[in-house]
């Protein structure tokens, strides 16, 4: 596969036509084409549908992308670091985070980072949990923030953090008047929750059993806050987005249970951490302390004990995903 090729297929992908790639990479129509034809025959299946000047994803190319896509974002990495390099300029501190982590926390900490360490060149990505530790261990991130918990090998935990979960309530709404909010006092009204079911909505399960019909899921903390805002119904949500990025017409108030939200910071194990990659694991937890009202820090020696709080095992494994 050449480079050409695959910016070609790439383009095509994002702007939906063969037309609008050559503008985007300053090529002609008939290059293009030719490049997407020649990928095709080496590869050895369809990637698009043709239909005069229009073109359709296959389910192929529809899979095959996210892979490319990956691998340029790489190469553009590698060339800004060229740069970099050749300019005598610091590397950035790559990050990931979930995005509710990513969008709550990260920028404060960030800022207090900036501020305390002088630290301004980041990478930041926004992922899922699993996407968090997969960065790491491929070293695609120094860091990750993610929700716990988590057994995988190859990591290091530096440190966990504990908070509450919160009601997220439209500002009219009466039970908004309340300092704290009764999960009973729920009961009958239309939930707007997380999806993942080995995570945080786990927890939330025996509050959400007296639901009224219509649940609505979101893969995002972000998205059910929005969807409050509209007046589709109440969550009960982690509380790091919620207190950490304010959406207006929203009240967030504390429950009267406990439905603890864990997260913390993971470093590739065995890997020499960068003075600035462990002050800002410093950094993170005093931004969480500063912004959660009832955050409390445990050690990462307390992984399993917090395991065993969660989900009531006995034993659990050490054997790698």
């Amino acid at each position: 596969m050449e480079l050409r090729q695959l910016e070609a297929f790439a383009a095509v992908m994002s702007s939906g036509s063969v037309t609008a790639a050559g503008r985007l990479l300053g090529r002609s129509q008939p290059s293009i084409t030719r490049s997407i034809q020649e990928l095709e025959a080496e590869i050895g299946y369809a990637l698009f549908l043709r239909s005069g000047p229009r073109v359709t994803p296959t389910e192929q190319g529809f899979l095959l992308y996210d892979d490319v896509a990956h691998a340029l974002s790489s190469l553009r990495h590698i060339r800004a670091r060229a740069r970099e390099i050749a300019e005598g300029k610091q590397q950035p501190m790559r990050l990931a985070a979930t995005s509710a982590l990513a969008a709550g926390l990260l920028p404060h900490a960030i800022a207090r980072a900036e501020a305390a360490h002088g630290v301004r060149a980041l990478q930041v990505r926004s992922v899922s949990p699993e996407q968090v530790l997969h960065a790491v261990l491929t070293s695609s991130a120094q860091l990750g923030l993610t929700s716990l918990p988590l057994e995988h090998r190859g990591l290091d935990v530096h440190w966990i953090g504990q908070a509450n979960c919160v009601a997220a309530l439209p500002e009219a709404d009466p039970l908004a008047r309340l300092a704290t909010v009764p999960v009973a006092a729920l009961a009958g009204r239309r939930f707007i929750t997380l999806a993942n079911p080995y995570r945080l909505r786990g927890r939330l399960d025996q509050a959400l059993a007296q639901a009224a019909p219509g649940l609505i899921e979101s893969n995002s903390s972000l998205n059910a806050l929005a969807a409050v805002r509209a007046g589709l119904g109440v969550a009960i949500l982690e509380p790091v987005s919620a207190l950490g990025l304010p959406v207006q017409g929203v009240a967030i108030r504390p429950i009267d249970q406990d439905i603890p939200f864990f997260f913390g910071v993971v470093t590739p194990q065995a890997t020499p951490i960068a003075p600035a990659v462990a002050a800002m694991t410093d950094v993170l937890a005093e931004t969480a302390a500063a912004l959660l009202p009832d955050f409390m820090r445990h050690e990462a020696s307390a992984h399993a004990s917090l395991l065993h709080s969660i989900h009531g095992k006995d034993e659990f494994s050490t054997d790698p995903i």
